[in-house]
């Protein structure tokens, strides 16, 4: 069978067959679009750190916590073997697309709920630790400037909540759209 197929496509190319085109777009929307919709959710995550105004970048950056590294290496790790899945799951397999990531997918995008969860945790430590450290009558300024890296916490459990429900939705669409491309007519 596999032989049949690898010799409609060959054949169908070395024609002058009006099929050719149709094998040519096929192949390109079962393997370009694929690709491009992969690098959808890597893009996105890029587009919205370069979106944030410069003071508030930096401010975050120079108070990464411990916990800070935990979500946002927790979060990057969840997103790359998601990615990978998504890539698989866009795959083109017979007649249909491959279906086996599909489960994994949807539990690790499940996953993604933790990490507001785990930002407002080191938001609740670093306001008890900015409570502990006030001995007496202290001036706003200073309770904001103690408080103010308790947000970190809470910028990483959202910026990784965020791109981590992207690959879920990419395979969703893309699949729709590849499909539609390739001219089958959806439920």
């Amino acid at each position: 069978m596999a032989g049949r197929k690898r010799c409609r496509i060959f054949c169908a190319r070395a024609s002058s067959n009006p099929s050719e085109g149709t094998t040519v777009r096929r192949r390109l929307i079962q393997t370009v679009l694929p690709l491009i919709f992969c690098l959808a959710p890597a893009l996105a995550t890029f587009l919205i750190a370069a979106a944030l105004p410069r003071q508030a970048r930096n401010f975050y950056l120079e108070r990464l916590t411990p916990l800070d590294g935990l979500i946002l290496g927790l979060g990057g790790a969840l997103f790359g073997v998601q990615m990978l899945l998504a890539w698989t799951a866009l795959q083109w397999r017979g007649r249909g697309f491959d279906e086996r990531p599909d489960r994994w997918l949807s539990n690790l995008a499940q996953a993604a709920e933790w990490f507001p969860l785990l930002g407002l945790i080191g938001t609740v430590a670093g306001i008890l630790q900015t409570f502990s450290s006030i001995k007496g009558p202290t001036p706003q300024a200073q309770i904001i400037q103690l408080y103010a890296p308790a947000l970190t916490a809470t910028g990483s459990g959202l910026f990784m909540a965020l791109i981590n429900i992207l690959p879920i939705w990419v395979v969703l669409l893309g699949r729709d759209i590849i499909r539609s491309l390739g001219g089958e007519t959806l439920p």
